[in-house]
């Protein structure tokens, strides 16, 4: 190697060390506590899930989502009159079989031209009536929960950045070495 071109090298590793820099080195310390900017509220989802305990719909209301609340007043109608309904039901047998036990006339007896139930019949459907009704109870009880659930979880998801940035795509892609398709998920986020 001649001596110009060692001169040379020489020259543009110095040159090159002076003017490039690798990372910039400036640290600002802020001395104020970063807040929650004005729009968040972070307690809503507790506030949400707190009205929705006390009056069913309210907390859908709190979120503005007046949409559910039919929905959450027409779950809970239903499967509470499928409750006092079949307690109805269970009451009247089951007052029908003990006046069958005691040999007093009964709504079931086949006089008057009421229907003609037998003891068996009766304890049947005693028993569905009451299994319907402990049903329908647990059924109320599940979804005044779930309506609380879905208050607090809405009110969550209202809290999480929803930028139009952020992108779903699926790809395919050829492998050079096999040419066989790869397919894959990319999940990209602009800023």
């Amino acid at each position: 190697m001649n001596f110009k071109t060692f001169y040379i090298f020489i020259y543009c590793v110095i040159f090159n060390t002076f003017y490039s820099y690798s990372q910039k080195n400036d640290l600002y310390i802020s001395d104020t506590i970063p807040t929650v900017s004005e729009g968040i509220n972070p307690l809503a989802p507790s506030t949400a899930a707190f009205y929705s305990a006390i009056l069913p719909g309210l907390g859908q209301a709190y979120n503005k989502k007046y949409w559910k609340i039919p929905i959450v007043y027409g779950a809970l109608g239903t499967s509470t009159y499928f409750y006092i309904n079949n307690n109805q039901q269970y009451n009247r047998t089951r007052t029908a079989f003990k006046l069958l036990k005691a040999g007093k006339p009964h709504e079931f007896d086949g006089l008057n031209g009421n229907n003609l139930l037998s003891e068996e019949a009766l304890v049947r459907a005693q028993k569905r009536f009451k299994e319907d009704r402990d049903l329908s109870l647990f059924i109320t009880i599940g979804l005044y929960v779930l309506q609380i659930v879905e208050a607090s979880v809405d009110a969550h998801l209202m809290l999480v950045n929803t930028d139009e940035n952020l992108s779903f795509n699926p790809n395919i892609i050829i492998d050079p070495i096999t040419n066989q398709i790869v397919t894959g998920v990319s999940i990209s986020y602009s800023f």
